[in-house]
């Protein structure tokens, strides 16, 4: 059984993240849908979904973008896990329909963010600071959650940092499987986003710098989170039982 990855940019990679599935025994099939690669035909060896960020926007007219938001309804649906990060956050948004738009400016550095107080009792941010600055290179944010979504944190410039829909479908606006050299890559790519933004690449990587140690700690404890309650290897998950 196997965690399905969606990659959208040669840089926005699995990180942290797939580095810690894998340590905990987790199969990984990474599909470069911007390379050409397929989405599989069907989920019955799937059992996880982690889609992730990348330069492009809801709506583009991409060949891979409506069939993975296709592919993320029947994930949710079935009650697989599932884990957005960036464009993948909002590619959950969009396909459970929500509503995502572009910023006025993006927001990119390392924004403090606030952990909600029902994101303050879920099991996936346990042991994880209530106001973390985490990594964010995004120009488009969700402004409209999912029906029956949960906020589970929030920054001054995007309300909509991390939600929870139904049990096991998680997004995250920013980018918690970065490490270093991910987060210097990112920043020194997109010199106009920058510009946008009102920042210089210099000052980003100075604050990446002053805030990095913290920030991965968190990240990694996200990680082990997600890769031991919300995917844990070698368990085939039921659907969530609902009331009559």
């Amino acid at each position: 059984m196997t965690i399905l990855i969606c990659q959208h940019d040669d840089m926005c990679r699995s990180g942290r993240l797939g580095l810690t599935l894998r340590d905990q025994g987790h199969k990984m099939d990474t599909r470069r849908l911007h390379r050409g690669d397929p989405l599989p035909g069907d989920l019955d060896d799937i059992t996880g979904v982690v889609t992730l960020g990348g330069p492009q926007h809801v709506g583009d007219d991409t060949a891979w973008m409506e069939p993975e938001c296709e592919l993320l309804r029947r994930a949710h649906a079935r009650e697989l896990p599932v884990v957005g990060i960036c464009l993948g956050a909002q590619l959950i948004a969009h396909a459970l329909g929500g509503e995502v738009e572009p910023m006025d400016k993006p927001e990119i550095g390392f924004p403090e963010v606030g952990i909600t107080p029902t994101g303050q009792t879920d099991a996936i941010l346990a042991g994880i600071a209530w106001t973390i600055p985490q990594f964010a290179h995004h120009a488009w944010r969700i402004t409209e959650l999912p029906e029956g979504a949960v906020l589970l944190a929030s920054s001054a410039h995007c309300k909509q940092q991390a939600y929870r829909v139904g049990v096991r479908t998680y997004a995250f606006q920013y980018h918690f499987e970065c490490d270093r050299p991910m987060v210097a890559d990112l920043i020194r790519a997109y010199p106009k986003s920058l510009q946008q933004a009102g920042v210089t690449e210099r000052d980003c990587n100075k604050d990446a710098d002053e805030h990095y140690q913290f920030f991965a700690r968190q990240a990694d404890r996200l990680c082990v989170n997600i890769a031991t309650l919300l995917m844990p290897a070698g368990v085939s998950l039921a659907p969530i039982p609902t009331s009559a």
